[in-house]
């Protein structure tokens, strides 16, 4: 898990703190295989290029920080500040599992916390891999993995 999103949920609509410079990096190396059909032999082959490139920008200024690599990536966090009295409940989503909303745009924010406000973050999961699913190719939502590893933490406060 590399990128990740954490949404601080306020009264009226939630703050959402993306971490998308994985995302900003990779865009640079991404063209070739993006425009490839996802499972062809081109586009492995394209996918191999791009994740040999990215270990050249993890951890560094200017790059994307990984704390599974290097615990001190840690202090490279995006952060946000709300008054305790403003949160009523916090999530904390991976880049696949926050794919539902900020790559396929197939539910707003607000949708997805009502998803997790009911309980279930496997529903959330659900409907990321549905919709993955429905793009085998990545013709709709061009993308390096048809599925991608999601986890949701989410807590009601």
């Amino acid at each position: 898990m590399s990128a990740a999103v954490r949404e601080i949920v306020s009264v009226d609509e939630p703050m959402v703190i993306t971490d998308d410079r994985e995302g900003q990096v990779g865009k640079r190396y991404r063209t070739t295989m993006d425009a490839l059909d996802s499972g062809t032999t081109d586009h492995t082959a394209a996918l191999r290029a791009y994740v040999e490139a990215m270990p050249a920008h993890r951890n560094r200024a200017g790059g994307f920080w990984v704390a599974a690599s290097d615990p001190l990536a840690a202090e490279q966090a995006l952060t946000g500040t709300l008054s305790a009295d403003q949160i009523r409940a916090a999530a904390l989503l991976s880049d696949g599992a926050s794919r539902l909303v900020d790559r396929f745009r197939l539910a707003t924010w607000r949708q997805a916390l009502g998803i997790l406000d009911r309980g279930d973050p496997s529903e959330l999961i659900r409907q990321v891999r549905g919709a993955e699913h429905s793009d085998p190719a990545g013709k709709r939502w061009p993308r390096g993995k048809v599925c991608d590893d999601s986890t949701a933490a989410h807590c009601l406060i």
